[in-house]
């Protein structure tokens, strides 16, 4: 029989699996993923298979990302699964070969042009994990990323990309720049004692703190003018969403540039009003018939 030792080390195994693939933003960028291609006219079975592909993807990259920072990560006392010893390496490597492929195959069905995008963002993903990490580049990482994300959505769930998705792309770029910069700002503590020459130890957190909020301004200037200048017609319910992602976003902002003890919450807090603001402005596109 098992004792409670043994239920407790299994619960802990589990808890380390479930932290290695960076649940909270994988989780995240599928539920943006569907709820794009949703809204793009796909089904509530094609969105909800496009979100899961997504979703596994971003596993892989998450669960690589900590297979690429065991050995920094150990210490007396390590917070990451695998140098806790609650994953072990080779566990952790199926699980991203795993997701990966179950990513790829769920996306599939949509056809090998949405397959290609596919790719392409788990190879932006990897990028960061081996190279672009830790350093003043690795903006480019979330910046290259994040655009992919709804040109993801809209090939999968139609097969095609309007040219209107373009300036959607546009936005996200800058978007996923502006998070970089607020993940950074998270670690720019733990970045400065360990010599890591990250882009916020290389700006500085003053600089940094007001490059986010630039940054941020852009994407809801740009997203939110875009929106009315496609149109309005049947776009109105749209605006709530999109207006209520821009406050969420603002409030991540706020705790971004605040050395507080939950800074680290400002990057997360403005992914999901990103998301939000998102699905706002891909709603108000197309029931305004500007795609």
């Amino acid at each position: 029989m098992s004792g409670p030792r043994s239920k407790a080390a299994r619960a802990a195994g589990l808890a380390g699996l479930v932290r290695l693939v960076h649940p909270f933003p994988s989780l995240l960028d599928g539920a943006v993923t569907a709820g794009v291609a949703l809204v793009a006219g796909g089904t509530a079975g094609d969105a909800l298979r496009l979100g899961a592909a997504m979703a596994a993807i971003q596993f892989s990259i998450g669960t690589l990302n900590d297979l690429v920072d065991a050995e920094r990560d150990a210490g007396p006392r390590p917070a990451k699964p695998i140098p806790a010893g609650l994953v072990a390496r080779r566990v952790a490597w199926l699980v991203f070969g795993v997701t990966l492929a179950l990513g790829l195959l769920l996306a599939l069905p949509s056809g090998l042009a949405t397959v290609a995008v596919a790719l392409a963002g788990a190879g932006v993903g990897y990028a960061y994990d081996l190279w672009l990490k830790g350093t003043p580049w690795s903006w480019v990482g979330f910046a290259a990323g994040l655009p992919l994300l709804p040109v993801f959505a809209w090939v999968g769930a139609t097969g095609e990309l309007p040219p209107e998705v373009a300036l959607f792309a546009g936005l996200a770029a800058v978007a996923g720049a502006a998070l970089a910069l607020a993940n950074a700002l998270a670690d720019l503590d733990r970045d400065s004692a360990a010599a890591t020459h990250s882009v916020a130890v290389a700006l500085g957190r003053g600089r940094t703190g007001w490059l986010v909020v630039l940054l941020q301004a852009v994407v809801v200037a740009g997203a939110l003018g875009s929106m009315a200048v496609l149109g309005s017609g049947g776009a109105g319910a749209w605006w709530l969403p999109a207006l209520g992602g821009v406050l969420v976003v603002a409030g991540g902002v706020a705790l971004s540039i605040r050395p507080a003890r939950r800074v680290e919450l400002g990057w997360e807090i403005q992914g999901v009003g990103l998301g939000l603001l998102a699905v706002g402005w891909a709603g108000a596109a197309v029931a305004s018939g500007a795609i």
